[in-house]
């Protein structure tokens, strides 16, 4: 079994990072063989919209040359994908909406639709410096179709959040202001 671990968060000791570090030894621990990227360290763009991926019916490859398209790459060819996702202004990170961007795009056929025939299950970690209520009310169902688009991995996509701060600290935190 082969598992992929993403940290999408700039920080690389953050508690994001702690807690896909974690995610990392528990998959070791059951014997996948796994790899570890943090995803503010390697050069990335979105998707360019170039069209090559889109002449090959029976290949899902993002062919636009970063250190991102080995990525999609090893993505399609494991078994559990594992992702910490921090929400900055109600949104996920930059680099991890430019990620999904290029990795869903290349799956998709305008004839077929979803041409990805393989199965990834999918483990979406989200951080959130916010009460966790206030998150599940407001921040929450604008992720609802981004977490959609995993879907097309063919696996489970379970999804989790992590707050980064307690109430009495949000409470302090707005005081202080």
């Amino acid at each position: 079994m082969k598992t992929v671990v993403i940290n999408a968060d700039p920080k690389r000791k953050g508690i994001n990072a702690q807690l896909m570090k974690s995610a990392l030894k528990g998959a070791k621990s059951v014997g996948a063989e796994t790899e570890y990227v943090d995803l503010y360290k390697i050069k990335l763009s979105g998707c360019r919209i170039c069209l090559i991926c889109k002449q090959k019916e029976d290949e899902c490859k993002c062919y636009w040359r970063d250190e991102l398209s080995p990525l999609i790459e090893e993505i399609f060819e494991s078994d559990c994908l594992l992702i910490g996702v921090p929400i900055f202004f109600s949104q996920p990170s930059s680099h991890y909406m430019a990620f999904l961007e290029r990795l869903i795009y290349s799956m998709v056929s305008y004839k077929s639709g979803n041409k990805f025939k393989g199965k990834v299950n999918v483990g979406l970690f989200y951080t959130i410096n916010h009460p966790r209520g206030y998150f599940e009310k407001s921040i929450k169902p604008q992720l609802k179709q981004s977490e959609g688009l995993l879907k097309m991995l063919n696996g489970k996509v379970i999804i989790d959040t992590f707050s980064n701060i307690s109430k009495n600290e949000y409470a302090n935190k707005s005081e202080e202001e």
